[in-house]
């Protein structure tokens, strides 16, 4: 039985008794014979259930390695033996970041947190050093998503002229992969000595990153036909492996917001064009959640330019390794690693200020940056 435990932040609260309950219903639900006559409705309420049982898991695993660390420290004071009882204590401290953690996945509590999501690459200020830039950035989010184990689906790629790309977009399936990477979107500058330049100079390169949710066609979102403009044109990218070479690929632009979406991994128009509307539904709703939730900061506005002033992170690599964010404050010297995807951190102090910015309390940002 875990330990009493009603966790509250400053996004939401997590009660295990009432998601016990909740998890009740959605089990119930899910084995009526006629569950599956509405995939869509099913397939939200295993989303639900899959959160739950997650979350519900962890609170059992931290009550059990507390309440066995006690019973730990309670044995060795007995026997007096002094080093069962130091590790016992070193346990307690490796579980109170779990605890963290854990709570604070807890705190992804809003409305699309859970869901899938799209993540848009562009290439900004920079040339070919910002495409080959914009490459980096999607093989970092792609190795993230691999670390937690969630399905990559390319959606689309338009290769720079030299190397990189001017833009792509991916598909992230899993649980909470809104709620996380939504934390990455904003501008990401990059300086270093650059592969590209012959004189061997120092070179700032910027990419913009956009991240939104997939929703289902349990919400709604209205479009109207005379505020769309279509284009067809021809696959840009390599061909086999993400896109096709075929003149399939799509790509709407919502006249009202300026938002364009496109898509050109199937040979099919038709599934290319209904996958572009999936997407534009997903920029739409964002929006609306951005506009409802106008004290949340760094989001990302499209239209803003990609260069100075707009940044949230630095990734310094010369003349010396430093990857800062500058909302938290948070850095490391590790480069490679995160730029091989180990981003928690920074997702982790990001989320956490999202949180402080709606209980009204005062974020931390830092405004200084590397050169």
């Amino acid at each position: 039985m875990p330990l009493p435990v009603r966790w509250s932040g400053c996004g939401g609260i997590f009660d295990y008794d009432a998601a016990r309950r909740r998890l009740g219903e959605l089990n119930a639900q899910a084995e009526d014979p006629a569950f599956w006559n509405d995939p869509v409705g099913a397939q939200g309420v295993m989303r639900e259930r899959t959160r739950l049982e997650s979350r519900m898991a962890s609170i059992d695993e931290i009550s059990r390695d507390l309440a066995d660390s006690i019973t730990l420290i309670e044995l060795g004071e007995a026997e007096g033996d002094e080093a069962v009882v130091a590790e016992a204590e070193a346990a307690l401290i490796l579980l109170q970041k779990t605890a963290d953690r854990a709570e604070l996945e807890a705190l992804l509590s809003g409305e699309a947190d859970g869901n899938d999501c799209w993540v848009e690459v562009h290439a900004g200020a920079g040339g070919t050093e910002a495409q080959d830039w914009g490459e980096m950035l999607l093989r970092m989010y792609t190795r993230w998503a691999e670390r937690r184990r969630l399905k990559v689906e390319w959606i689309e790629e338009s290769p720079g002229e030299e190397a990189g790309i001017k833009s792509a977009t991916i598909r992230v399936n899993g649980t909470d992969a809104y709620g996380w990477l939504k934390t990455e979107t904003g501008v990401h500058r990059l300086v270093r000595i650059s592969p590209f330049d012959s004189s061997a100079r120092r070179h700032t390169s910027f990419a913009s990153v956009g991240v939104y949710p997939v929703i289902d066609e349990s919400i709604e979102v209205e479009i109207l036909e005379k505020d769309l403009r279509i284009d067809t044109y021809r696959a840009s990218g390599a061909g086999g492996q993400h896109v096709n070479r075929t003149d399939s690929a799509v790509r709407i632009t919502h006249l009202p917001t300026g938002i364009v979406v496109q898509c050109q991994n199937d040979r099919s128009q038709h599934r290319n064009r209904a996958m572009a509307m999936q997407m534009l539904k997903a920029r739409l709703y964002e929006l609306e959640l951005r506009i409802r939730e106008e004290a949340v900061k760094a989001e990302h506005d499209a239209k803003s330019e990609i260069g100075w002033g707009h940044q949230i992170r630095s990734y310094v690599l010369q003349p010396y390794q430093m990857i800062k964010d500058l909302r938290t404050g948070v850095e490391t010297s590790n480069t490679q690693a995160v730029l091989d995807g180990d981003l928690d951190d920074f997702m982790v102090a990001a989320l956490a200020g999202q949180t402080r910015d709606k209980s009204g309390r005062a974020n931390k940002t830092t405004e200084e940056e590397e050169d």
